[in-house]
């Protein structure tokens, strides 16, 4: 019978030092919801993708989506041909993450009149308060 070695903790969030946290914040990164978001639509070619997520650097698409494979989230498909093409998709993890953050971005578009408003009254109070 083999031994079995220590028992592993279960993941929990509020522990500063659970591996969650980070897989947390690299889904839920500005780049990283609005790529994974974007793939659940179809495989895009990382120019596609550039131009479809507006405003992210050539930089950051780079790293976004190397750190979303790293993580288990992304397929990148280098095809043999001239000149070079590499395809990017969801795997299923990837697609079920991408769905979660698509349901929120979702919401606080919905949201944004009554976000807007909650502002307009902050600001409001805190300019009259000064």
């Amino acid at each position: 019978m083999p031994v079995s070695g220590p028992s592993e903790k279960k993941p929990d969030i509020n522990d500063a030092m659970c591996p969650s946290r980070l897989v947390l914040e690299h889904v839920t990164s500005r780049w990283g919801v609005l790529i994974l978001i974007a793939l659940l639509d179809r495989s895009y070619r990382f120019s596609e993708l550039r131009r479809k997520i507006g405003g992210v650097s050539e930089k950051m698409l780079t790293q976004t989506l190397q750190t979303l494979e790293r993580d288990g989230f992304v397929h990148r498909a280098a095809q043999p041909v001239i000149p070079p093409r590499v395809d990017y998709s969801l795997t299923e993890l990837g697609r079920e993450a991408a769905e979660q953050v698509g349901a929120l971005a979702r919401w606080t578009e919905r949201r944004m009149g009554e976000v807007g408003e909650a502002r307009e009254r902050y600001d409001a109070i805190r300019s009259a308060s000064q």
